[in-house]
Formats: C-alpha cells, sequence, structure tokens
C-alpha cells in the first residue's frame, strides 16, 4: 500500500467509516528516519482524527530499527509502531535484506522485536509479514518465535513472498498460526466485502483482520459490523446506501473530498497528477465510466475533475 495508505486517503477513510478501526499507515525506511531525510519525516505527518493511528518501519539492522522508532514516536507520538516483514519489493529484500527478506532470517527478526521491546517505548510493538519466503508453512516456525521475542501482535498476509499477490491467500494457515500463538493474530489478503470479512474470521478464528488493496475505492468498507457513523457534513451528509442514484452521489461526494485532502496535503504546485491512481480504483467497475477514464487519468486540477464528474452524472 505505498504511496496509497498517506494521511489523506486515511483521513477519507475515517471520514466515510467511523471510528472503529485502527489505520496502519504507509511503511516508511528507519534508515532515512534516523538520517533525518524530510520526505520520509512528512511521510509520517498526521491529523489527529487519523486516530488510533499506528506507524509502520522497515530495515534490517535492529538497532537502526529501534532508534527510527523512538525518533517518530518522539516527534508525533504514534498509537503503535508495526515492523514490516512482508514487503516483496525487490528494492526493499534485495541488498537491504529487509522486508519480507526477514522471513528468511529468523534470528535477525526476532533480534529486531526484541530490541524494540528493550527501548521501553511504551507502546505496542506489532509485526506484518507473510506465510513465508517460498512454503506456506514458514509462518509456523517464524511467529512463535517472534511472539516468544516480544511482538504483542502479528498481522499475517495469507501468500508467500513468491506468489507476491497472485493466487488466493491461504487462509487456513493462517487459522494454524492462531493455534500455535496466544498473542493476537490479524488476517490479511483477499478481504474486499463484508462477506470476506464474516469467513475470514470464522475460518482462520482470527482476532481481526486488517484490509489493504480492498479498501482502494472503497473507504466505506471499514465501517462493517458496526453501526453507520454520523454522516460527515464534509461528505455532504450522505450515507453508504444500495440506492444506485445515492450512491453515485455518495461516491462522487468522497471523491471530491479525498481530492480536496490531497491538495491541502501536498499544495497545488503538481495538482492532481498524483491523485489519478486512486481515481482509477474510485471508478473501477462503475457502469458507464469507460469512455470517460481517459479524460479522469488527465484531470489536474479541482475543476478539472468536477467537469469529469459532471458528464458522468448526465
Amino acid at each position: 500500500m505505498a504511496d496509497f495508505t498517506d494521511s489523506p486517503f486515511c483521513r477519507i477513510c475515517r471520514e466515510a467509516s467511523g471510528k472503529d478501526f485502527v489505520i496502519f499507515r504507509e511503511m516508511v525506511s528507519a534508515e532515512a528516519i534516523v538520517r533525518g531525510n524530510e520526505k520520509t519525516l512528512r511521510m509520517c505527518e498526521f491529523n489527529k482524527v487519523e486516530r488510533p493511528i499506528v506507524q509502520q518501519i522497515f530495515g534490517a539492522d535492529p538497532r537502526v530499527m529501534a532508534s527510527a522508532a523512538k525518533i517518530i514516536i518522539g516527534k508525533f507520538k504514534f498509537d503503535g509502531i508495526d515492523i514490516n516483514m512482508g514487503c516483496p519489493v525487490p528494492k526493499v529484500t534485495g541488498k537491504a535484506g529487509s522486508g519480507a527478506a526477514l522471513m528468511k532470517d529468523h534470528d535477525k527478526a526476532a533480534a529486531i522485536v526484541k530490541e524494540l521491546k528493550k527501548a521501553n517505548l511504551e507502546l505496542p510493538i506489532s509485526v506484518k509479514t507473510r506465510l513465508g519466503w517460498s512454503s506456506d508453512k514458514e509462518i509456523l516456525e517464524l511467529a512463535p518465535k517472534l511472539e516468544q521475542a516480544g511482538a504483542d501482535l502479528i498481522t499475517i498476509h495469507g501468500r508467500t513472498k513468491k506468489q507476491g499477490y497472485s493466487g488466493r491467500a491461504n487462509w487456513q494457515r493462517i487459522g494454524e498460526v492462531k493455534k500455535l500463538v496466544s498473542i493476537p493474530v490479524i488476517a490479511n489478503g483477499d478481504i474486499k466485502t463484508a462477506e470476506d470479512i464474516e469467513k475470514c474470521l470464522e475460518l482462520t478464528g482470527a482476532d481481526g483482520i486488517m484490509i489493504g488493496r480492498g479498501a482502494l475505492g472503497n473507504p466505506w468498507i471499514f465501517n462493517y459490523g458496526y453501526p453507520d457513523p454520523p454522516p460527515p457534513a464534509e461528505l455532504g451528509g450522505l450515507r453508504r446506501t444500495s440506492n444506485p442514484e445515492l450512491r453515485m452521489r455518495e461516491l462522487y461526494g468522497v471523491v471530491l473530498r479525498h481530492a480536496e485532502l490531497y491538495l491541502q496535503h501536498y499544495g497545488s504546485e503538481h495538482g492532481l497528477v498524483t491523485f489519478r491512481k486512486h481515481l482509477i480504483w474510485y471508478f473501477k467497475g462503475v457502469p458507464g465510466v469507460k469512455e470517460l477514464r481517459r479524460e479522469l487519468v488527465k484531470v489536474e486540477t479541482m475543476g478539472d475533475l468536477e467537469t469529469v464528474l459532471q458528464k458522468m452524472a448526465l
């Protein structure tokens, strides 16, 4: 979810879905944090409405990871720190040996958790990982070691590193992990609908679920299982509805609100050019937008966006 789960995206999810879920922000480099990289530090900024909020960090040096955690906790006051041990991207797993590469080095993975716990950060330390590097059984050995190292919670994506995002997430294996450890286990992977949430929780026995790609273009998904939150004024006072006409009106309202937050956060210098990736997700599969998709991926200003949305409404 790198380049997606920034502050504007997290805020629109909070406004659309209410307060009954925890936000995990996109991962940042521990090495960049300790070097004082301004761009990376800015990625950690958040609005108070995003709480409760957890910052995810990645790296391979236990002491650097602990130092980075201390810096961002002192500067931003997060509610938790999450250690990324699941990112499959080569630039993360390569020479750096971080992300999913830590699943191949259990001693280092455990050492990172121990170092963060030793730092007495006074907040939860969780781990996000996968089922393994090449075998989906590797997690059965790794998870107990992470628990013994002091992890307070573990989130498991139901695929191996080699799978990437192909195939189906193996929820059953996550359920096996749940029976092995006493700390909370969160299930992740292929959760896109309310039905997926129910089925995943039933099959895994997990303590909760984490939604990643399923939230793209669908910030309402986190409201599953809870009373509808008061409809925010910023979103036009509309709730998620099955009425097709009202549903589209609400979609347009959320898109415009998200774009507004995006410009507030990043400024208008580059406009909505980098916001276009969200537009693709918002209107994926929406009937009648195929012809206007070319215009959606060219918007640069709020005026451009409003013009395209008005055409869609005709």
